[in-house]
C-alpha cells in the first residue's frame, strides 16, 4: 500500500463504477473543487497510524488523568466540530488541516466508543468484555450502512473522487465510524479475546498487510483494499499506544498515556511539517487535477 495507485487504473475503476455519472444535487458544487484528501502513499499510512495512536493515548490521558471525563468528552466534541468545519471550508487539501481533523476524529472517536461501552452497554450486557463485542458489531453495521448509502448516491466509494461537498461529507462520516469501529475492535481483541495489547498489535499488523497482498498479487479492487486497510490502522495504532502507555497490570509497558502522547505528537508534527514543505502527499494529484476541475 506504499505506492500511489496508477492514475489509468483509477480512471478505469471510476468509469466502471460510474463515478462521473452521478445525478446533479444541491450539495454538488457548481464547479468541482480540488481534491480534499492526500495521495495514498507510505506517508499517508505513517500519518494515519500516528494519528490513531495519538488519538488513543490522548483520549485516555484526558479522560482518566487530566480532567473530568464528561468535560473531556464535551471538549473533544467541540474540538472535532471546529476541526471538521475548518477542513470543510478549505478549497483544497492542506496537510495540517486534514490531519488535524483526523486527529480530532481519533480523539473523539475513542471517547465515543468508550462512553458507549462503559456507560451504556456494560450495565446492560453484564460485563465490559461483552460490551466490546456488542459495540464492535454495532459500529460494523453502521459502517456498512454508510458505505451502502454512499455508493447508492454517488456510485463510487473512491477517495480519489472526493471533489464535491456531498462526497466529502460521506467520506468524513465513514472516517468517524471507522475510528469508532477500530477502537471497539482493538478493545475486543485485547480484553474480550484476552490477547493483550502487544499480541493484538501483531494481529492487526498481519491484517493490515492482507489488502496490500490482495491488491498486488490478486488484483483486489483498490477501493476495497484501501478501506480494509484504513479500518485496520485504527486498532493497530491504538493497540501499540496502549501497550506502551498502560500499566503492567494491564500487560502494558507502563510509560504512561501522557508521555506516550507527547512523543507521538512530536513525531506527527515533524511528519506533517515535512509534508507541508515537500508536498510529497499531493504529487500524484497533479496529473488528474485539471480534468477533475473541468467536470460539470
Amino acid at each position: 500500500m506504499g505506492q500511489p495507485i496508477p492514475q489509468h487504473q483509477l480512471g478505469q475503476l471510476d468509469t466502471h463504477l460510474g463515478a462521473d455519472n452521478a445525478a446533479p444535487h444541491p450539495l454538488h458544487s457548481v464547479r468541482r473543487m480540488a481534491r480534499k484528501v492526500p495521495a495514498i502513499t507510505a506517508y499517508f499510512w505513517m500519518a494515519k497510524l500516528l494519528t490513531t495512536a495519538l488519538g488513543e493515548s490522548t483520549s485516555d490521558y484526558l479522560v482518566f488523568h487530566f480532567i473530568n471525563q464528561y468535560a473531556a468528552v464535551i471538549l473533544g466534541g467541540i474540538g472535532l466540530a471546529l476541526a471538521l468545519a475548518l477542513q470543510l471550508v478549505m478549497r483544497r487539501y492542506i496537510a495540517w488541516v486534514y490531519w488535524l481533523a483526523c486527529l480530532m476524529v481519533a480523539i473523539f472517536g475513542t471517547m465515543a466508543a468508550d462512553v458507549l461501552n462503559i456507560v451504556i452497554l456494560e450495565p446492560r450486557v453484564g460485563s465490559l468484555t461483552r460490551a466490546y463485542l456488542v459495540s464492535t458489531i454495532f459500529f460494523a453495521v453502521c459502517l456498512v450502512v454508510i458505505f451502502t448509502v454512499w455508493y447508492l448516491v454517488e456510485k463510487t466509494l473512491s477517495i480519489h473522487s472526493i471533489d464535491t461537498l456531498r462526497r466529502e461529507l460521506f467520506y468524513w462520516a465513514a472516517v468517524m465510524t471507522t475510528f469508532a469501529l477500530g477502537t471497539a475492535a482493538g478493545d475486543m481483541t485485547a480484553m474480550t479475546l484476552k490477547l493483550g495489547y502487544f499480541t493484538s498489535g501483531l494481529l492487526f499488523i498481519a491484517l493490515f498487510e492482507l489488502p496490500a497482498l490482495g491488491y498486488f498479487l490478486f488484483k483486489l479492487n483498490p477501493i476495497v483494499a484501501f478501506w480494509f486497510a484504513y479500518i485496520i490502522t485504527r486498532p493497530l495504532g491504538a493497540s501499540f499506544a496502549d501497550w506502551f502507555g498502560k500499566p503492567q497490570s494491564l500487560r502494558g509497558l507502563n510509560f504512561g498515556d501522557g508521555p506516550v502522547s507527547l512523543v507521538l505528537f512530536i513525531l506527527l508534527a515533524i511528519l506533517i511539517g515535512y509534508l507541508s514543505i515537500s508536498r510529497k502527499d499531493i504529487e500524484s494529484h497533479a496529473t488528474s487535477a485539471a480534468p477533475a476541475t473541468a467536470r460539470p
